[in-house]
């Protein structure tokens, strides 16, 4: 996945820091504090078990290295078993970020998603040599574009299905 799974974990980053009342720059800081640190641990842990956001790019949003996410995935069960603020935090972001996600729609017809991109502003080159995978719930569509068209493709793809659970992929 493309900067979607970036765009993605920095929404969860910002919903929970907004919910713990901790500046974004604590949360991708060196902070050691421990309700830092927790929340930390707290959003890596949903973007794996919600979203598979993949730990390179965790670890790259949060200022960590991979090594921190593995450690966070094998922490989090004893974690939430037996240290009251994890659990706490985990759970307060948690319901959060699935009030915010069921609101959030799919497509499942690749037609319309296509159509709905076309009438939003995504625009198909005829002389691509790029394509977008851009994917809702089961169901795909392919958006042929440029090099040069590509980010602002992607801007404009991200702006339409802002409402929507989706990824995209250059293929």
């Amino acid at each position: 996945m493309i900067k979607t799974e970036e765009i993605n974990f920095k929404a969860i980053c910002d919903l929970a820091t907004s919910i713990m009342n901790i500046s974004d720059e604590d949360l991708k800081s060196s902070s050691r504090k421990r309700h830092v640190s927790v929340l930390r641990q707290v959003v890596a842990m949903i973007g794996r078990n919600e979203q598979d956001i993949h730990k390179n790019i965790i670890a790259k949003v949060l200022n960590r290295d991979r090594t921190s996410i593995n450690y966070y995935e094998h922490s989090h069960k004893p974690n939430l078993a037996t240290y009251p603020l994890y659990r706490e935090t985990f759970v307060k972001v948690l319901k959060a970020y699935k009030d915010i996600t069921s609101t959030k729609d799919i497509f499942i017809d690749k037609h319309v998603m296509k159509s709905f991109l076309l009438q939003n502003g995504v625009k198909e080159s005829e002389n691509s040599d790029m394509k977008l995978k851009v994917k809702s719930g089961v169901i795909s569509c392919i958006i042929k574009t440029s090099y040069f068209e590509f980010s602002k493709q992607l801007e404009i793809i991200n702006l339409a299905l802002q409402n929507y659970h989706y990824t995209v992929v250059v293929i």
